[in-house]
């Protein structure tokens, strides 16, 4: 979930302050049926670059024993064995450092601090180099002929071909928070992605910005964000306001959509008059559907533009798809398809609105009046009827490698329709595929 990736930053600049006194064990309690698996959590602690242990503690064991309430929650242990604390909730940093400073100092005076290394075997070290790296989103723009790819775990943005031909990198390849001329410029984790005529915007994920690429330069600058995680969530001028772990983007004439993960809204950029502001969303994590500002999401990490200026959402904590009138003045959300009522209803299920399951979905796009759903923990693509609100398996199945009329994905989590093709940023195989809409293959 976003609050225990918001964390990740903490933990490593905890790591970096006490190398030889730290020792950070994560402890992996899934909600989702999908991140129980240990193959899963394998690749999560690789996209997110973790050098430390990780626990499967797959039946809660550990959990119930520490009497966790919340994701994330961090304990911490002194070098006699005693349990120091519990703090849930972001924020550790502030929290914990103080403490495990004064903890060094009185153990290191006591000789009870062992500063030899762990013999630690990270995953990165056993696993081959690839191209790209965890990719979360694509984006076709039709106008141009050209693709971009979100290779989000290289920390850069990558333009070429429909043919695979690169034609175009944006970012050094180094996480980051830098304007400049391509490979000079510097991003972390960016995942959405839309063109907008010349200029491409960069949903800059873990710099909590948006960033905008001038196609015809290369020149990379900052739309919106500060760098730092914006809370509370106000509004105001995008050189002032700081954004939350912004996924995705899409636009529509002189507006810009983010789905503002980490607020858990979805904020409109005002290019007219150069501000930008929440739109959808109470920041209060739930199901509520009401009034635009006053339902309640949960991390939504996918946008689609349809008919009549609705705009669609895959409410990825709520394993649902949802909808946001946008365009009327008092408009309100809906439910289109998958889960209500709590954020514990998931599965994978084909059925009509609230009958029908999905997991974790973080991709959508819209296509000849329907919706295409990257359903990410079950490793399939959907269809979606907004007006039915029906829901049916088009492609994948247990997640694995395999092209063909009968393919099989890993984990996709992001999709970009361009005419009969649908092109999937299928993540954890650190590629881009290709479907064929016609010939479903």
């Amino acid at each position: 979930c976003i609050n225990c990736i918001h964390i990740i930053p903490d933990l490593k600049r905890l790591e970096a302050e006490f190398p030889n006194e730290l020792v950070v064990i994560g402890v992996h309690s899934a909600k989702f049926s999908n991140e129980g698996d240990t193959e899963n959590i394998r690749e999560v602690t690789q996209r997110y670059d973790l050098r430390h242990p990780v626990v499967n503690d797959a039946e809660f064991a550990v959990w119930n024993a520490w009497g966790a309430r919340a994701w994330p929650t961090v304990a911490l242990i002194d070098p006699a064995g005693n349990a120091v604390g519990l703090h849930a909730g972001e924020g550790v940093y502030d929290v914990v450092q103080p403490v495990i400073a004064r903890l060094v100092a009185e153990f290191d005076a006591s000789g009870m601090l062992d500063p030899g290394p762990l013999p630690l075997l990270l995953e990165q070290e056993r696993t081959p180099d690839t191209l790209l790296s965890y990719p979360g989103k694509v984006h076709a723009d039709t106008a141009s002929d050209r693709l971009f790819i979100s290779d989000t775990g290289h920390h850069r943005i990558i333009a070429a071909r429909d043919d695979g031909t690169v034609t175009a990198v944006f970012g050094s390849g180094s996480e980051g928070f830098e304007d400049g001329v391509g490979a000079s410029a510097a991003f972390s984790s960016p995942q959405g992605i839309v063109v907008n005529g010349n200029t491409l915007y960069v949903a800059d994920t873990g710099n909590h910005a948006v960033r905008a690429v001038d196609l015809s330069t290369g020149t990379v600058t900052t739309l919106v964000g500060t760098g730092t995680q914006g809370w509370p969530p106000i509004g105001g001028s995008v050189d002032e306001v700081a954004l939350n772990s912004p996924w995705a983007l899409e636009l529509s004439n002189e507006v810009l959509y983010v789905a503002n993960a980490g607020t858990h809204q979805i904020w409109e950029v005002d290019f007219a008059d150069g501000s930008a502001r929440p739109l959808v969303g109470s920041a209060r994590e739930g199901t509520h559907i009401g009034p635009l500002l006053v339902a309640e999401l949960a991390q939504p990490s996918g946008l689609a533009l349809g008919d009549r200026g609705v705009l669609y959402f895959a409410d990825s904590e709520s394993s649902a798809i949802r909808s946001a009138a946008v365009s009327e003045a008092g408009g309100s959300t809906g439910l289109v398809a998958g889960g209500e009522e709590t954020l514990f209803i998931f599965g994978d299920r084909d059925g009509t609105g609230a009958e029908a399951r999905f997991q974790h979905p973080l991709g959508i796009d819209a296509h000849d009046g329907v919706l295409l759903v990257a359903d990410t923990y079950n490793s399939k693509i959907k269809e979606v009827d907004p007006t039915t609100g029906t829901a049916t398996t088009l492609y994948g199945g247990e997640h694995g490698w395999r092209d063909g009329a009968d393919p099989r994905f890993y984990e996709p989590g992001g999709l970009s329709v361009d005419g009969d093709v649908l092109w999937v940023a299928d993540t954890n195989n650190h590629a881009i595929r290709r479907i064929d809409l016609t010939t479903r293959t």
